[in-house]
């Protein structure tokens, strides 16, 4: 008897309707059927007294959360709530979960999507909600504590990629400056959300151009001094030439893909 009251808890607490285990997921077709041919599964909870709208926040599903959004009439009933601990949309905005849905190459890049999140969900609340409190903490005062690891390998990272721009940069003296700029910046939490990943593509756009127009210029050069007979020959050296460049480039194409 006592060990099946036991299980009791654990049972509620993995239980989950269809539309939460979907809201999780951003399966945004299957929230949206769902909600139209059950209304009143909006309401739904978990054991721990998530709804639809803390778990899409929670789960960083933003297509859903958009949905839920367009609902306008949803907003005072579902919007507004807290979990068994306290935390309402904006506080689960605020930490930093395990689950990433996000495809995101660096941290700093990643703290960047985590500050613009944070900020989405926080301009969707009501203002009195900002002042809210979970065990004496703000949802400012969460990010702030939560991210501050991210901030630190955030910060790592921008340096060790800056520096091996500059190793490439080394002969082309356009991007030196831009480079610099970032290796002796403050990395401060609000600098990720726009200022340091704009100067980090600034420099590797500048780089990629300046390589471009120097090989350009090396291969247009050295094809007019060879003679008729080596022209031809001298095209896979030329391929040759550009491969180091193109392996570099393809390996910080993820950066502008974002």
């Amino acid at each position: 008897m006592l060990l099946a009251a036991k299980d009791k808890p654990t049972e509620k607490v993995k239980k989950e309707s269809p539309i939460l285990i979907a809201a999780k997921n951003g399966i945004t077709e299957i929230v949206a059927n769902i909600l139209k041919l059950f209304p009143d599964a909006i309401h739904d909870m978990n054991g721990h007294k998530k709804n639809i709208v803390l778990l899409a926040v929670e789960n960083r599903q933003p297509h859903v959360y958009e949905f839920l959004l367009q609902k306008s009439r949803m907003k005072e009933s579902v919007f507004l709530r807290v979990d068994d601990e306290g935390n309402s949309a904006l506080h689960l905005a605020a930490k930093l979960g395990e689950y990433k849905p996000w495809p995101i190459p660096g941290a700093a890049l990643q703290m960047q999507w985590e500050i613009k999140w944070h900020e989405f969900v926080k301009e969707s609340m009501p203002f009195h909600f900002f002042q809210r409190y979970n065990k004496g903490n703000t949802s400012k005062e969460i990010f702030t504590e939560t991210h501050k690891d991210l901030v630190k390998d955030g910060s790592e990272w921008l340096r060790s990629t800056s520096e091996s721009c500059s190793v490439v940069a080394a002969l082309i003296a356009t991007v030196a400056s831009e480079s610099c700029s970032i290796l002796t910046s403050r990395y401060q939490e609000k600098d990720f959300g726009g200022d340091l990943p704009r100067k980090l593509l600034l420099g590797l756009t500048s780089l990629f151009v300046s390589i471009a127009s120097m090989l350009i210029a090396f291969c247009a050069g050295h094809f007019f001094v060879l003679k008729d007979k080596l022209k031809y020959a001298a095209f896979p050296t030329y391929a040759v030439t550009c491969l180091p460049i193109t392996f570099f480039a393809v390996a910080q194409f993820p950066l502008y893909v974002l």
